[in-house]
């Protein structure tokens, strides 16, 4: 899809519901004060990232994307009559028990809204804290079946969900005449997620063979003896799904014991690492992915922006970030209120909100109604655009 034009969208944030009712019934968050629309400070969002560890340079991405959403609907004069958002971040740095100290100080510092999440085993822990301070979270990029199989009434991702990459996954799998797959996972809750799912698939549609499913630890430096297992099962896909550090490692370990066949890595191991990593390995390698801002089409004048915001280019999940925030502020608009179930109700009663993603409408399990998924490849040490299954 088209995504609309730089101007679009702040006049669609400008623009949006003078319809705010007053009369709020629910209970009051710190910022707000006791009348409807009434301003006590800014309206915070709250954006729980890794901002130390590995996967850092993905949390730089995501939190540059919600600050340019922030920055824009902030000058296009705010939400509900005026009132500002500001960006709070904290630090998830895909550890479960950081995850959880960020998210509580998020709560007591009066976020309203959850606009964060991207190891889906450092978001999982996170849930209770959000669910039971009534705030909705909208999840830019973990998308482990388990953040919706709970049925919390307060999760909604804007990624697709494991289930949908690992559609993805046996569509190319079809697509390009692969009758083998080794899946290798991280053991992770996002990793695993993929690698059961993507088995499941493959096994009830009956025309490839998973030949080797298992798992690895994650932080190791040697991984000869999964490499030792795919040569022995000698698949002619290898689907990695976990992150890209263990990834790049597997990937460059895998052509130096002499591995023939195709890799392909899932959505964490989308990153400009994986090259650096892999070394000269990493040439054609394919990926499951949302897209990338340099893969869609229309994205130019946001990536300018971006750009010249930041001074680099927007990387993985900026555009879902980006979103997250733009959806927020659209359900706080439509809701009149910062009250969590005044927005709940306003994020499930969305329909046809544009994103980079196409036009929003959730499922009743809260996730995207097509997950959005395509493949991109590696070239020249970059991600492009290889196949958008359409």
């Amino acid at each position: 899809m088209k995504f609309r034009r730089h101007s679009t969208v702040l006049i669609t944030i400008a623009a949006a519901v003078l319809l705010t009712t007053s009369g709020c019934s629910g209970g009051l968050l710190a910022g707000d004060s006791g009348s409807e629309g009434e301003s006590a400070g800014p309206i915070k969002l709250a954006m729980v990232i890794p901002i130390s560890g590995s996967s850092a340079p993905t949390g730089e991405y995501m939190q540059n994307g919600a600050q340019l959403a922030v920055e824009e609907i902030n000058e296009a004069g705010g939400v509900l009559d005026g009132r500002e958002l500001e960006l709070v971040v904290g630090d998830e740095a895909c550890d479960a028990q950081q995850a959880v100290a960020s998210a509580n100080k998020a709560v007591s510092g009066g976020a309203v809204v959850s606009v964060g999440g991207y190891c889906s085993g450092a978001t999982l822990p996170q849930l209770p804290i959000f669910e039971k301070a009534g705030i909705p979270m909208i999840v830019p990029a973990a998308n482990s079946q388990d953040l919706v199989n709970q049925k919390l009434k307060n999760v909604f991702m804007i990624n697709g969900t494991g289930k949908q990459q690992s559609t993805a996954a046996l569509d190319f799998i079809k697509k390009s005449g692969f009758t083998t797959v080794a899946l290798v996972d991280d053991n992770t809750s996002y990793s695993k997620d993929i690698n059961t799912e993507t088995a499941k698939q493959i096994e009830e549609d009956g025309s490839a063979t998973v030949a080797l499913s298992t798992s690895v630890t994650a932080g190791e430096s040697d991984y000869s003896a999964v490499v030792r297992d795919i040569m022995n099962a000698n698949p002619e896909l290898v689907y990695w799904t976990g992150y890209y550090q263990e990834g790049g490692l597997i990937i460059n370990q895998l052509k130096k014991a002499g591995f023939t066949g195709q890799i392909m890595v899932a959505d964490g191991s989308v990153d400009p690492s994986l090259s650096e990593i892999a070394g000269e390995g990493a040439e054609g390698v394919f990926a499951t992915m949302t897209q990338t801002p340099d893969t869609i089409e229309g994205a130019e004048d946001w990536i300018a922006n971006y750009e010249e915001k930041f001074g680099s280019a927007p990387g993985p999940y900026s555009t879902q970030s980006y979103d997250a925030v733009r959806l927020a502020a659209e359900a706080i608009e439509q809701a009149g209120s910062t009250d969590g179930d005044k927005i709940i109700e306003a994020l499930e009663g969305i329909d046809g909100f544009e994103m980079f993603s196409g036009p929003l409408k959730f499922t009743p399990e809260h996730t995207l109604s097509s997950g959005g998924f395509v493949i991109l490849a590696i070239q020249d040490g970059k991600f492009v655009l290889e196949d958008d299954l359409s």
